[in-house]
């Protein structure tokens, strides 16, 4: 006797809701479009999460509640510069709409008030991807990339996190970095899970160690599983030092997708305090897929 199910899944609809974290004053476009060329490739809707850093125009002021004189911090909302943030702010809120339209992509809108990080944080939970700019800041002084609020995100977030590249050409190929940590193993799962729309890709799975040689079981268990996902796959095995190996082939591929595991939440912030790590993200153009175990 056979039992057959009725339950069928479209996997184009895994993934429903992207976030885009957005510097309310500062539109990044090579962010923008890149978060929409996901929506079209997975059918998601795209929301703009627009950052709006309020706290640096706050001002003491002396309250009274029957008799009782307290300070409390408020927006000053009849200042110059607030004034002027605010109207930027909604003209980049209008702008966005209208390029989510033009791409053919469902897009909402949240406005955060606040501490910025916190903010992105909190919507990180109830969201499948986010990605962000590597330059976006809150900072007056100039910090390089990946700024000290990117590398908050990336240590904190509740979602997998997509460094969007400075400029998109399409995507040749998928490149899953493996150290043999459960980290490494779970940010490729995670990516083939929420983007099955790039399984006709080539895959390359590319680990470093001191003989620069895959172990006969590892390539095993990683063919056996990836087969069922994706049709073209290879191995390549770097020898050497693990950082200056693997960033000096990264930095010689074009048109690819970068995966990751953040090795714990400290080791992620202490792999990008790392100057080729920096470098990395400042001048390849390529995607970079980071998820947390």
């Amino acid at each position: 006797m056979s039992i057959q199910s009725d339950i069928s899944f479209d996997k184009t609809l895994i993934m429903e809701r992207i976030l885009l974290a957005i510097d309310s004053v500062n539109l990044d476009m090579p962010a923008l479009d890149f978060a929409c060329y996901l929506g079209r490739l997975t059918h998601s809707k795209v929301t703009g999460v627009f950052l709006e850093n309020l706290v640096a125009h706050e001002r003491l002021v002396l309250k009274s509640v029957q008799g009782v004189k307290y300070p409390e911090w408020e927006i000053e909302e009849d200042s110059e510069d607030y004034l002027a943030k605010k109207k930027l702010t909604d003209n980049n809120i209008r702008f966005f709409k209208e390029a989510c339209e033009k791409r053919s992509v469902g897009c909402t809108i949240h406005r955060d008030s606040g501490f910025p990080a916190k903010e992105v944080l909190i919507e990180s939970r109830f969201a499948d991807i986010l990605v962000i700019d590597a330059a976006t800041s809150f900072n007056k002084r100039y910090e390089g990339m990946p700024t000290d609020f990117v590398k908050n995100i990336l240590k904190n977030a509740e979602c997998p996190v997509i460094i969007a590249p400075e400029s998109f050409d399409g995507i040749d190929e998928i490149i899953f970095t493996y150290n043999g940590s459960e980290s490494s193993v779970f940010a490729i799962k995670q990516f083939t899970y929420l983007l099955p729309q790039l399984n006709n890709k080539k895959i390359t799975i590319v680990q470093v160690n001191e003989n620069g040689e895959w172990a006969d079981e590892d390539r095993a268990n990683f063919k056996e599983w990836l087969q069922d996902h994706y049709p073209s796959i290879h191995f390549e095995a770097l020898k050497g030092d693990t950082n200056s190996e693997l960033l000096g082939y990264l930095l010689t591929r074009k048109n690819v997708f970068i995966v990751m595991g953040a090795y714990g939440r400290t080791s992620v912030s202490n792999f990008f305090k790392h100057s080729r790590a920096d470098i990395l993200i400042k001048t390849i153009s390529q995607p970079i897929f980071i998820s947390h175990y």
